[in-house]
């Protein structure tokens, strides 16, 4: 994915600040992103207005247009948004639905919308941890680093997926993105993605049209919502045809109950579980298989892995964890936000968005 160059990041950036409906954006550092609620006993159609009312339509049509302008060939986007645009005959519910709804409350067409999801779906760089203590509680952080952070990391919102009023799942997205990349259910599980080089963007939208699979974040918000336990939620993420190749982090509440399933379409390439007992009371993921060398220009791994070492199991927790995840290189200039969760403590639930002058 190319990136913006720096000066249309400067003036996104301006943009932001003129136009959001949000909190104030600090000069650096972190801030709790917004928090929101959405039901899902509501129509999927209607299900995300009460969220849209707090940004500004004028400024969501004009990031999602830079985004798009940036990330599809124009060749691509002349093919597929055609065939985007009959969203019902490729997309289930209840994404189908919520993408109209979305579309609709921002005034965007549905098949640009549909394209933002999918092209989201890449270039993801991020740095998942999970974690058990010498208790055997586990712990689960992870960064997440994107290009376009100008823009992303102030449409960056926590939300509580409720049903019948009550708390089902938490995730951290951002607005107009139905997909999750980090997200907890509570007493159940954690979940965390980080995105496996597997072809361009589009490659991976056209093979989602043509094999009925879902996008890699689209997975992970079904398992949230239908796993009942840790052993499902890891069988699905293992074995549910996807869009593109990913690792899913996710840890449970029991020791032992955390791992790092390496996908590409079909299936698992790897099951990289935790071992506290032989010593594997941590594992740590980037964007390369953990078997490889990290490539020298984008080492996250070793860093992250000397942290741990230098934390020690004894004094891991979410607050350590965080602290880790805050170092550079793994904290870096791309990082849009950090998130900390532990499944048995679903209350500390904690995201902060990320930023460095």
């Amino acid at each position: 994915m190319g990136r913006l160059p720096g000066a249309a990041c400067t003036a996104w950036a301006l943009l932001l600040l003129l136009q959001w409906r949000g909190p104030g954006v600090l000069a650096g550092g972190s801030w709790a992103p917004m928090h929101c609620n959405v039901s899902l006993d509501v129509a999927p159609e209607l299900r995300w207005l009460p969220v849209s009312a707090r940004f500004d339509p004028a400024y969501l049509r004009a990031a999602l247009a830079g985004v798009i302008d940036s990330v599809v060939p124009k060749w691509v986007h002349a093919v597929i948004r055609p065939i985007a645009e009959k969203l019902e005959l490729y997309v289930p519910e209840p994404f189908a639905g919520e993408i109209r709804g979305l579309c609709k409350a921002v005034g965007v067409n549905v098949g640009d919308g549909l394209l933002l999801n999918l092209a989201y779906e890449s270039t993801a760089f991020c740095t998942s941890i999970i974690a058990q203590d010498i208790y055997g509680n586990i712990y689960h952080g992870r960064n997440l680093d994107y290009p376009f952070g100008d823009i992303l990391r102030n449409i960056t919102i926590d939300v509580d997926f409720l049903r019948n009023g009550e708390v089902q799942y938490t995730g951290t997205t951002f607005f107009g993105y139905i997909g999750l990349w980090t997200g907890q259910s509570p007493y159940k599980f954690t979940v965390s993605g980080d995105e496996r080089d597997s072809g361009r963007w589009w490659e991976n939208a056209i093979a989602a049209f043509l094999n009925r699979d879902v996008p890699v974040s689209w997975l992970m918000r079904t398992v949230l919502s239908k796993a009942d336990s840790y052993q499902t939620a890891s069988m699905m993420l293992a074995q549910t045809p996807i869009i593109a190749g990913v690792y899913y982090i996710i840890g449970g509440t029991k020791p032992n109950e955390g791992m790092v399933i390496t996908r590409n379409r079909r299936g698992p390439v790897d099951i990289w579980p935790l071992d506290a007992m032989d010593g594997g009371w941590y594992r740590v993921e980037t964007n390369y298989d953990h078997w490889k060398p990290p490539p020298p220009s984008d080492d996250r791994r070793t860093p992250a892995i000397k942290a741990m070492n230098a934390t020690g199991q004894e004094n891991i927790n979410l607050k350590s964890l965080y602290n880790v995840l805050s170092m550079y290189p793994i904290m870096n200039k791309d990082t849009v936000y950090t998130t900390v969760m532990s499944a048995a403590l679903p209350e500390r639930y904690m995201t902060r968005v990320r930023f460095q002058k």
